[in-house]
């Protein structure tokens, strides 16, 4: 439940933050930027608490039913988005004027963590369950967002902010839908062990 919460969280201030970047993106100033910080900071040390709490409750037993699927849930990830936007976050809140110029590439550069996030847990549950296309679609689109921003960010139209912020608020919708499909995932998995362990 608390994975759950903190990849609602995240999506909050996903959404949050794409938000501000589309209604002010021409007014990228102190206190949006610091604004920013303070949600991802938030974010990050929430990502970074549920993981170690996580971690301290799973076992490293794995189970396996006849059919060689595995029905312990995994080890919980290292919230590397988590820390990044903790990261982040204190330098956009403490030292906002300096990030100023440079906020699409850091926004860009937290897209393709998030992408990458949302691949990595995604491969993490294909081995539990069969996970559709369409779940791969959006952090692929992400990605290639987050890295045209990066490489060329004049090619995103005229207002890269603009086109970040609606990515942003797209990527935390996905977070939302992407972190319920697994919460209920790991839900299935544990009650079917505990089943199988009551039949023993």
């Amino acid at each position: 439940m608390k994975t759950l919460l903190s990849s609602l969280l995240r999506a909050a201030s996903a959404i949050a933050v794409g938000a501000l970047l589309v209604k002010y993106r021409e007014q990228t100033v102190e206190w949006i930027t610091i604004a920013i910080g303070v949600l991802f900071f938030v974010s990050g040390v929430f990502s970074c608490v549920t993981y170690f709490v996580a971690r301290g409750k799973s076992s490293d037993l794995e189970v396996y039913d006849t059919d060689g699927k595995r029905l312990t849930s995994p080890r919980p990830v290292f919230p590397i988005v988590g820390l990044g936007s903790l990261i982040l976050g204190l330098i956009l809140a403490v030292m906002p004027t300096v990030f100023v110029t440079y906020l699409v590439y850091v926004l860009a550069a937290i897209l393709i963590l998030g992408a990458v996030s949302q691949f990595f847990n995604l491969i993490v549950v294909s081995r539990i369950a069969r996970i559709g296309f369409y779940f791969w679609i959006m952090p692929a689109l992400t990605l290639l967002i987050g890295l045209v921003a990066i490489i060329s960010p004049s090619s995103i139209a005229t207002a890269p902010l603009f086109v970040i912020g609606w990515t942003m608020m797209v990527y935390g919708v996905v977070e939302v839908l992407n972190a319920v499909k697994i919460y209920q995932l790991r839900r299935f998995v544990e009650r079917s062990l505990t089943k199988t362990e009551g039949k023993k």
